[in-house]
């Protein structure tokens, strides 16, 4: 079990605060309860699931080897992304059963469209926060 410091902690790390549209795909039995808890009670509610034609703050996409094209995962998650939002892709630490190598995401992410900006220490899994390039100039 972890401790709520370090639960409360992973919103924070993962830059989800109060009111924020949270998508989440990839779930499975293996999906961390602590962080999927903690992030439910920081938005003050339920995340929402790929069947959600919302807009969303941020996409939690849980990622394993063996899950399929993450380039195409990617495509799918940015569709709902608000122009200021953002993707965490969580893949299980070396070790760990479906564990990803970080060369996969940073090689995905350009190919989606995506920069990645930073990285997330989160227990058992390691989040990988990808962005979209900021919009160039309007088009007349």
């Amino acid at each position: 079990m972890v401790a709520a410091a370090d639960a409360q902690n992973y919103a924070q790390k993962l830059g989800i605060t109060h009111d924020m549209v949270v998508q989440e795909l990839g779930w499975d039995e293996d999906t961390d309860d602590d962080i999927r808890s903690v992030v439910e009670e920081t938005i003050g509610g339920e995340m929402l699931d790929e069947d959600s034609d919302e807009v969303m703050d941020v996409v939690l996409l849980w990622w394993r080897d063996g899950d399929g094209d993450l380039v195409d995962a990617l495509m799918d998650a940015i569709g709902p992304l608000s122009d200021e939002g953002f993707v965490w892709v969580l893949t299980p630490k070396t070790g760990q059963p479906g564990h990803v190598e970080p060369s996969e995401i940073a090689e995905s992410a350009p190919t989606a469209g995506m920069t990645q900006t930073s990285a997330a220490n989160l227990g058992l899994w390691s989040g990988s926060r990808l962005v979209q390039p900021k919009a160039r100039a309007s088009k007349r």
